[in-house]
């Protein structure tokens, strides 16, 4: 087939007597076919195809959207310790010294050394609707055995084991969805998802508040114990309500989606790639576990993919303050209920910032300048926040600095748009980075002792130095990305060739 805008190998083999009146919804009256009866799509210029691929984006993305629910339990379930910490968590399990901050940074051992493996196996799987619930099922559970511990070493082992199921849903979903959407849709959908860290942090804050206030010594358990057992419980119900929405991957989902769609699904990413190779082709290919290896080795031998994995550590570590979001709070001096209501403002502020940021990512196919610009007002959050103890500059630090997640979500889009293929080289290289990142996370666990409050100003410089370390690799990285797109210019003039750009 000549026409590059025929399916080729991920064309629909027949027209099914369905599939007619689903094209005229889609206000395409007539289709075209080849000798052996394949339907080909209308090119990507016309009309008829905008419309049809509109209506497929938006089906996608109330599917999708499921995702923003698990994230928020995911992050709830990680962080509830945090709040716990302010109604008796450290006391009753006896806690001293680091052990707390062990207690956080354990959590991301086991989410390291798991994502990798998790990655290649959902890719090899093929079928997350399944992985990824029964992973949720994991975590659930786990957290409610959280609330049954009663020393260090229970809860240090509940931890661990957390972060090792925890860690097979972000960059599993940050894969799936990189499978779905095109580059210019990535930052919007991707911002969509890590908002629910935002909104975890919002939400989850005042439902440990109700919880905390009204459930203590209910059935003889402390009101701490009460947020592991209500979040857990709630995350396994989720859980298996999710496999009946969870999408698979383009080519091997059925049921909730025509031949047709799959097909136009397909297609534009392939189009999208600029590559003569189609996804389902590439798909075909990753079932065997070599192919699996294969992506490992080209992953971990890609030097950008270890440049991005270091940006990615120096920006979580500047965002370590999330976790202890409840403490600085607690720093105004009013009571822990109190304290965890004051945090929900700053969150649910983040989230709309967020958002509006990726929009407009998404928009202007401009990555770096937004990171840049989020990260620098979250520097000067850092600064407010280390120049006093004023109760209302203090607390308007905690808007500017909780914003600086949208440098963190217009990164992750970055990311899934800079390794484009192979899909198993994708999957490697989306879990490296976001495991080796989460390094940041260990050592930003211990950046907030007791010793250095209440003004935490020696954690607030740390933080502060590491947003400009990161402002820093993605301009060097960002000005790397623009020659290789002129490079791509010289080549494609030459040729004639369709060639990837990357977005900056």
């Amino acid at each position: 087939m000549t026409d590059s805008h025929a399916f080729g190998s991920a064309r629909l083999e027949s027209l099914d007597t369905e599939e007619q009146p689903l094209l005229t919804n889609f206000g395409i009256e007539s289709v075209s076919t080849d000798d052996h009866g394949a339907i080909l799509l209308p090119p990507p210029s016309s009309e008829e195809r905008k419309t049809m691929e509109a209506a497929f984006v938006k089906k996608l993305d109330r599917r999708m959207s499921i995702l923003i629910l698990i994230y928020i339990l995911n992050y709830m379930d990680r962080n509830n310790a945090a709040a716990a910490r302010l109604h008796g968590f450290e006391e009753d399990l006896g806690l001293h010294g680091h052990q707390f901050a062990t207690l956080l940074s354990i959590l991301y051992i086991g989410y390291i050394l798991m994502q990798i493996p998790s990655n290649m196996f959902l890719n090899y799987f093929g079928r997350p609707s399944k992985y990824l619930p029964w992973c949720m099922v994991g975590w659930g559970a786990l957290s409610v055995c959280t609330g049954f511990t009663t020393n260090f070493f229970g809860a240090l082992c509940t931890r661990f084991f957390l972060g090792f199921v925890e860690a097979a849903f972000f960059p599993g979903a940050l894969f799936l969805i990189s499978k779905w959407y095109k580059k210019s849709e990535l930052s919007e959908r991707t911002a969509l998802l890590s908002c629910g860290i935002l909104l975890s942090n919002a939400f989850g804050a005042l439902i440990a508040s109700g919880i905390l206030d009204f459930m203590d010594g209910v059935l003889g358990f402390a009101a701490w114990r009460w947020l592991f057992f209500v979040e857990g419980t709630l995350t396994i119900l989720v859980a298996f309500w999710s496999m009946t929405i969870l999408p698979d991957f383009p080519e091997n989902s059925t049921g909730w989606i025509t031949p047709a769609e799959r097909a136009l699904a397909v297609q534009r990413m392939l189009e999208d790639q600029g590559s003569r190779q189609t996804e389902v082709t590439s798909s075909a290919e990753s079932k065997g576990f070599s192919h699996q290896l294969i992506g490992l080795r080209l992953a971990l031998l890609d030097w950008k993919v270890w440049w991005l994995a270091l940006n990615l550590t120096f920006m979580v570590l500047s965002l370590s303050f999330g976790v202890y979001f409840p403490t600085l709070a607690a720093t105004l001096g009013y009571s822990a209920s109190v304290s965890l209501l004051l945090t929900a403002p700053p969150w649910l502020v983040g989230a709309g910032i967020c958002l509006w940021v990726s929009r407009k990512s998404d928009k202007t196919g401009e990555r770096c300048k937004y990171m840049v610009a989020s990260l620098f007002v979250g520097i000067i959050g850092f600064v407010m926040a280390m120049s006093t103890l004023n109760k209302i500059i203090r607390y308007f630090s905690l808007f500017f600095v909780a914003q600086s997640y949208a440098a963190y979500i217009c990164f992750l889009a970055w990311t899934s748009g800079t390794i484009p293929h192979p899909p198993a080289k994708r999957a490697v290289a989306l879990a490296l980075i976001n495991g080796v990142s989460q390094s940041g996370n260990v050592l930003g666990s211990y950046i907030w002792p007791y010793a250095w409050g209440p003004s935490y100003n020696m954690s607030f410089m740390i933080t502060a130095f590491m947003s400009a370390l990161a402002i820093l690799m993605c301009v060097i990285f960002r000005a790397h990305l623009a020659s290789l797109n002129r490079k791509a210019d010289r080549l494609e003039a030459e040729t004639g060739d369709k060639v990837f750009r990357y977005s900056l």
